[in-house]
């Protein structure tokens, strides 16, 4: 699974190297800014619905891989997705950290963050982002179950597929900076548990990928 999801497994630890290397050298209110800036129409559009997609589409990529692929695969990802998603809520419990909003008007008052027209803001619970985690868990899982499918195909194919997933989940997670409902750090964990707890989920059903049940197709061909 590895050696497969190479190309989305790179592109991953280059973007948490590389947002920890941020995180580490620039202030966290003055890297928000640079993050959240230039806000356009054409923009605020685009992230404002983006960002939506962590609420409801993995559930129905899940249903769709119960429905068309394998039963195991929906059940797989149902379970990465859970985990990895409760995982990300006791943390957020348990820190009970400050959204930008409530964070710059406790220390940087006289900052006015660039807010997008019609999206609800968030106060608090921040660390870690758990749409950072839904879409890194939910793109894992679509390179897992891609690579798998594009095994006997070219090589491009198969890296072109996991940089698509990269990229997906990449966009939901700047939203998130952009629409200032996250800090760096936030996206960051949020990444790292999405990646990790489906990473582990997958070891828990790698031994299942030989059972009947898990290869079982709602509508394969008789």
């Amino acid at each position: 699974m590895l050696k497969r999801n190479a190309v989305f497994l790179t592109l991953s630890l280059m973007l948490v190297v590389a947002l920890g290397l941020v995180i580490l050298f620039i202030p966290k209110g003055e890297l928000h800014l640079l993050l959240c800036d230039r806000h356009t129409a054409g923009r605020d559009f685009f992230y404002s619905h983006i960002t939506d997609l962590a609420a409801y589409f993995p559930y129905i990529v899940c249903l769709l891989l119960l429905l068309f692929s394998r039963i195991g695969d929906g059940i797989f990802g149902f379970n990465a997705l859970l985990f990895s998603g409760l995982v990300t809520q006791c943390c957020k419990r348990f820190a009970n950290t400050p959204r930008p909003l409530t964070w710059f008007a406790q220390n940087m008052p006289d900052v006015q963050l660039p807010l997008t027209e019609g999206v609800d803001m968030n106060y608090w619970y921040s660390f870690p982002s758990g749409h950072a985690t839904s879409f890194f868990a939910l793109a894992f899982i679509l390179s897992i179950v891609a690579t798998r499918w594009l095994s006997n195909k070219t090589a491009s194919l198969s890296a072109a597929a996991q940089f698509l997933c990269f990229a997906f989940a990449a966009l939901g997670c700047y939203s998130r900076l952009y629409l200032s409902q996250h800090f760096a750090i936030d996206i960051l964990v949020g990444i790292l548990i999405g990646i990790l707890i489906t990473m582990l989920v997958y070891a828990v059903f790698l031994p299942l990928e030989n059972k009947k049940w898990y290869n079982y197709r709602l509508f394969a061909k008789k």
